[in-house]
């Protein structure tokens, strides 16, 4: 194991892990979540298969503890039981009535805390418990960092409480303004260690206020792809607007000049969430196009629902838009401003 490392070393194989865990949870659902749901009253068989696609999003803590001990080169055990001690401080398990249960993804920020603590603590002990290592870390890791991860929980959930209450304020101004500030809200929040769909739930976020919202997160997905398209493979750079943005938090982070295009083209989608009067709910607004959760409620709320021309104008503004704006955001901080450049938006993966 190396014993050199880094500060912006440790902290970008933290974040790397962190994003890679949370699409990899979030991909299953975004790519069935809605079709199952239609055809399961026709195919009673694919029932279980919705609680599993549930129980995929509520272990994001341990496959993104798993995926940043990968980072760190650690063995399995050292790798499991991060993830384990991650998954137990993320919240999204709980006990009621002596029964296990599972609910939501977790509190991403103090996932990234308590995967942090471990994998210091981890690099701490190194390898000089050799043949004791299966007997010491495991427990180590649940007692010691799993503990603490969970003790810090209602401190750390309090962030997005704040968030929350920072992003309600917006809810007040003139509505062509308001859109825009929450699509660029949104779109910078689902990059972040946020979870937007908290956001809106605890503002009770709905109506156009709601659509902006998951247009900016479009706006982001479809930006990111498109910036980034020819440094990584079409699958990572489609896994931003199918699975989640959140997937470049590292690139941000490492150059928050990459955001300069992302912020512009969630402005101009925002206007487009104003003109074209899209709709949504607390539960859809932290979506965007994953799993189409964005564009269906649209459809399901807005006047005359799945006409002819709704489905044309959720075209344009869910996807015709984003592209759009992605590709000429690029090619003006690109090729005019020369500001950033593809390889910025190399992940490594």
């Amino acid at each position: 194991m190396e014993n050199k490392l880094t500060a912006k070393a440790f902290t970008m194989n933290v974040l790397n892990g962190i994003a890679l865990g949370a699409v990899v949870v979030l991909i299953p659902g975004a790519l069935l979540s809605e079709l199952v749901k239609s055809l399961v009253t026709s195919l009673p068989f694919l029932k279980p298969l919705v609680w599993g696609l549930g129980m995929s999003n509520s272990v994001m803590g341990l496959v993104c503890g798993v995926m940043v001990g990968m980072n760190f080169k650690f063995n399995p055990i050292q790798s499991a039981s991060l993830g384990l001690a991650t998954l137990f401080a993320s919240g999204a398990i709980s006990a009621k009535n002596g029964m296990i249960m599972m609910q939501g993804t977790g509190d991403i920020i103090n996932m990234m805390i308590t995967a942090a603590i471990g994998a210091g603590l981890i690099l701490l002990v190194g390898n000089s418990l050799k043949a004791y290592t299966i007997l010491v870390i495991p427990p180590l890791m649940m007692l010691v960092v799993g503990l603490i991860g969970r003790f810090l929980l209602p401190y750390v959930s309090m962030i997005t409480k704040l968030i929350g209450i920072g992003v309600a304020q917006l809810l007040t101004l003139q509505p062509l303004m308001m859109c825009i500030l929450l699509a660029i809200v949104f779109g910078l929040l689902i990059v972040s260690p946020i979870t937007t769909v908290g956001i809106a739930l605890a503002i009770s976020l709905t109506g156009i206020g709601s659509g902006a919202a998951n247009v900016g997160i479009c706006a982001t997905g479809f930006g990111f792809a498109i910036l980034g398209w020819s440094v990584n493979t079409h699958g990572t750079a489609i896994a931003h607007f199918i699975g989640s943005p959140k997937i470049s938090m590292p690139v941000w982070v490492k150059n928050p000049k990459t955001l300069l295009p992302i912020v512009c083209s969630a402005a101009a989608c925002g206007m487009l969430a104003y003109f074209f009067n899209i709709q949504g709910t607390p539960m859809s607004a932290g979506f965007g196009f994953s799993g189409l959760v964005g564009p269906i409620n649209h459809l399901n709320l807005v006047k005359g629902g799945w006409s002819a021309m709704n489905l044309l104008s959720t075209l344009l503004v869910f996807i015709g838009g984003p592209v759009a704006f992605g590709f000429f955001f690029k090619h003006l901080f690109m090729n005019v401003l020369h500001l950033i450049k593809p390889e910025d938006y190399k992940l490594d993966i």
